[in-house]
């Protein structure tokens, strides 16, 4: 039962020696106690994920310690029932349609478990009452594609809608939007089977970003398997409407969900499928810089740089057709820079990551809540890990109520090991100015 921690125990002893380090001296470089290190290499106390890369990157071992760490559970979402992690990996099988036709039913599939329309309440919660208006008159529209009707106007109205909700989804929390979002989509794809065929086909494309975002949020809210259905409906709708990019970008999206659960080779697998040749520059770039997220994940500082490096040149070409949604963030002035430091903190380098994420975070627009909660908390964390509580707690403590307001599962995953980090100093002063609002913060509503 012990095999493992005294494996990992004795290669951490081993490397230590051979760097001419003390228990001590190696101790004050990871910020953990020198008890704690002597148990670990002894296999008397097994090694966390993040002491392993935090020992791997000070003891330049290139990911051996990494990956030699005891294997943690798997990350879930609520609201999906764990099973085998391959099965993010099933490709869709995207929905086609005869050239030039528009289909009765433009999936090949009902949407994923439809919400009934979003009540007022909901919709005046999100700040969208304006927006309903455009699914209520469903009807009115359905005569888009013929003369005189405006059919520009009509698919800049849904795309400019779109762009809305995307800034709404930075304020509120996402389980918010969610029925709004599918009913949009909902609107959107009925409105297609109604027009012509040029028309109907770029309604489909713009019904396909809605099922995309709703897939986003509905990970935010907790919900992976919902997630899943969506991402994979948005694939559906793309195809049909000629679009088969956003069958790649899908597994980007997905990558994400088992980046989050912690598995760094499905993720790479993942991303690495999403990285052909003849796609657009944008999802090439997106998908490496994802894959580098999974090389951080397994601790290879090497392979991650490259990607980086890689997909900070493809995200500098056109991002693709003028006046069509921009798939990934829109938030981030440069979104490289960003995941560079956030790739920093797995990788076991806080300081660096510290001060990257130091610079970038202050580059956030001001609105965009959820982005700033989402690297402000791993800001914080980065200083932690550094050994910077003081600090840490201070960042913290102003980002709680953010998180409260966007109420994003993936940031909690990163709230959490925050957590975890500053628990490790219970008797901190400025630790234990929060830790009670950090508890309640973590603690699910009942």
């Amino acid at each position: 039962m012990l095999e493992q921690p005294r494996v990992f125990g004795a290669e951490l002893r081993r490397l230590r020696l051979e760097a001419g380090l003390t228990l001590t001296q190696l101790a004050a470089m990871v910020h953990y106690s020198k008890g704690q290190l002597s148990k670990i290499e002894t296999g008397g106390k097994q090694a966390g994920s993040e002491l392993a890369r935090l020992c791997d990157a000070a003891l330049d071992a290139g990911g051996r310690l990494a990956a030699l760490a005891p294997a943690e559970p798997a990350r879930r979402r609520t609201g999906h029932r764990a099973g085998d992690p391959g099965e993010v990996l099933a490709s869709p099988l995207p929905w086609r349609t005869p050239e030039g036709a528009i289909p009765s039913a433009p999936y090949s599939s009902p949407p994923p478990e439809w919400s009934p329309p979003p009540s007022r309440r909901q919709v005046i919660t999100a700040g969208a009452a304006s927006v309903l208006a455009v699914g209520a008159s469903e009807p009115q529209l359905a005569t888009a594609g013929q003369p005189g009707t405006g059919d520009d106007t009509l698919l800049d109205t849904y795309r400019t809608l779109l762009s809305h909700f995307r800034r709404l989804g930075q304020m509120s929390p996402p389980d918010v939007l969610v029925p709004v979002l599918a009913e949009q989509t909902r609107a959107l794809t009925s409105l297609a089977t109604r027009t012509g065929s040029r028309t109907g086909r770029e309604l489909l494309a713009v019904a396909a970003r809605y099922a995309e975002y709703t897939g986003w949020l509905a990970q935010e809210a907790g919900d992976e398997g919902a997630a899943l259905r969506w991402t994979t409906h948005a694939v559906e709708l793309a195809a049909a409407s000629g679009d088969d990019g956003l069958a790649s970008y899908a597994l980007v999206r997905r990558a994400l969900i088992t980046y989050y659960r912690g598995e760094a080779t499905y993720t790479i697998a993942l991303a690495e499928g999403a990285r052909a040749g003849n796609l657009p520059p944008r999802i090439r770039g997106l998908a490496t810089q994802r894959a580098a997220q999974g090389h951080a994940l397994a601790g290879d500082h090497t392979a991650c740089m490259r990607g980086l490096d890689q997909a900070r040149v493809l995200l500098r070409e056109e991002p693709g057709r003028a006046g069509a949604p921009v798939l990934g963030p829109t938030h981030l002035s440069d979104p490289v820079s960003m995941i560079t430091g956030w790739c920093l903190v797995d990788l076991g380098r806080p300081r660096a990551a510290a001060e990257i994420l130091d610079q970038e975070c202050a580059r956030v627009p001001a609105g965009a809540l959820r982005t700033e909660a989402r690297y402000g908390v791993r800001r914080a964390l980065a200083h932690a890990l550094a050994g910077e509580i003081d600090h840490a707690c201070a960042l913290t403590g102003g980002l709680l109520p953010l998180t409260a307001n966007v109420a994003s599962a993936t940031v909690r995953t990163d709230l959490r090991r925050l957590a975890r980090t500053l628990a490790r100093h219970p008797r901190h002063r400025s630790y234990l100015a929060i830790a009670s609002q950090l508890t309640a913060a973590l603690t699910p509503a009942t």
